[in-house]
């Protein structure tokens, strides 16, 4: 793995962030709407990490504490993607590594994260970090 550093994103990530959300995950964003998401973070709920590699933001996890009313608290990873540059690095794992750590360091025992029916390559990831899928669903939204 390249020199990679995995630390708390700031405000002067957003512009890596928003690529790597737009190229990796599909998900077209702009610099704006990710500085601002980050400005508004909840430390007591959420954190985001981002892999650095020779000044460039490589990868991003986004991780929240998340609670319901039928099973014991949970983190969710909320996103996790790593610039094609970089992939297959050690980046990734690096970043999961950093969310697994935020969650013991807030006394959460279970990770919980989707992850789209298309993405194979990520599915084998996960499973061979010692994640098992336990069901497939549908995601259901609605514009208001």
């Amino acid at each position: 793995m390249n020199n990679v550093e995995v630390r708390a994103a700031a405000i002067f990530d957003s512009e890596g962030i928003s690529r790597i959300s737009s190229e990796e995950l599909g998900y077209p964003c702009n610099t704006d709407l990710v500085c601002a998401k980050l400005t508004r973070l909840d430390p007591d709920r959420e954190a985001v990490f981002v892999a650095v590699i020779d000044n460039i933001v490589a990868g991003f996890v986004h991780v929240e504490r998340y609670d319901t009313l039928y099973f014991d608290t949970m983190a969710n990873i909320l996103g996790l993607a790593v610039s094609a540059d970089h992939q297959r690095r050690g980046v990734g794992r690096a970043l999961i590594t950093a969310a697994e750590k935020w969650a013991a360091e807030n006394r959460i025992k279970i990770m919980r994260l989707n992850s789209g029916s298309s993405r194979t390559p990520a599915h084998e990831f996960y499973q061979h970090l010692g994640y098992v899928s336990e069901k497939e669903q549908k995601r259901f939204t609605k514009k208001l």
